[in-house]
């Protein structure tokens, strides 16, 4: 079993050399160059999937991807997960609808993906976020109860910023959520919040006050999902720093007030710190 940290494509978007947006090829160049093992992004369209193989193969990348567009109630996944697996995928990383659907309607419906991607072989991961299934830190707890097989992609910035944990505090009972969930962990997307926005800049040593519980649940994430892992199951922990209007800007320029790509790089070293330290 092993730790893969990997680059958001979604947080790839907007990066470049001052001037001007990478490229397709200096994309993947960039993230191979700061040592990542892999990407999560989106199955490619049919035209451009052969692309995408080649450039995945070339550089040895692994492959996670998005379950977009997101599902809906009704919706069955089966193609999706077919073409995922004949792609390659490593896993699938899923935003679910319905925020206010809950209880056993909610269970039932979660349990319909998770079928459907063990049926297609396919490491299948529902992740925590807000305006989704996960909406709260309470009715995801409730999934996890009902739903013994339900693994989850951790993103603990999403319940920070809307609980409004001021410098990632939590309460007891918060806390106490937040250690069921982790119970589950499957996957890590790296964002920081400061409980008012959901992404901050951490500085360069990763000073800010944020940064210590969110590593500190990283490293439970990471122990628990040790613990029952067998030979040969990988752990992704996905720096996904997203960009405006995830990024903070100045004014209303769209300016990042941050070096979105070194701060990438230093999310790469603290899941890497919080590996080593589980």
């Amino acid at each position: 079993m092993k730790l893969e940290i990997h680059q958001s494509w979604w947080a790839m978007t907007g990066l470049g050399n001052g001037s001007r947006e990478w490229t397709l090829k200096e994309k993947f160049e960039n993230i191979a160059e700061a040592g990542f093992s892999g990407i999560l992004g989106q199955l490619p369209a049919p035209a451009e999937a052969d692309t995408w193989r080649r450039l995945l193969d070339d550089y040895g990348f692994s492959f996670g991807v998005q379950a977009f567009p997101f599902p809906k109630l009704g919706d069955d996944l089966t193609p999706y997960f077919a073409r995922a697996k004949a792609f390659g995928v490593q896993y699938v990383n899923a935003q679910i609808l319905h925020p206010y659907l809950e209880g056993q309607p909610a269970a039932d419906f979660v349990a319909g993906f998770i079928r459907q991607a063990a049926e297609a072989g396919l490491p299948f991961f529902v992740e925590t976020h807000r305006g989704r299934i996960t909406q709260d830190l309470r009715r995801t707890a409730q999934l996890v109860e009902a739903l013994p097989q339900l693994r989850l992609t951790i993103d603990f910035s999403h319940y920070v910023v809307g609980e409004g944990m001021d410098r990632a505090v939590a309460d007891e009972t918060a806390e106490g959520y937040l250690q069921t969930l982790l119970m589950r962990a499957s996957s890590i997307h790296a964002r920081i919040s400061n409980g008012h926005q959901v992404q901050v800049d951490v500085g360069e040593d990763a000073s800010h006050p944020a940064v210590q519980p969110f590593l500190r649940w990283w490293r439970s994430g990471m122990a628990n999902w040790r613990r029952t892992a067998t030979a040969g199951d990988v752990f992704p922990f996905v720096c996904e720093l997203g960009p405006p209007a995830y990024a903070i800007t100045h004014g209303v320029s769209l300016e990042e007030a941050s070096d979105r790509w070194k701060q990438a790089l230093v999310l790469k070293r603290l899941g890497e710190q919080a590996w080593a330290e589980a």
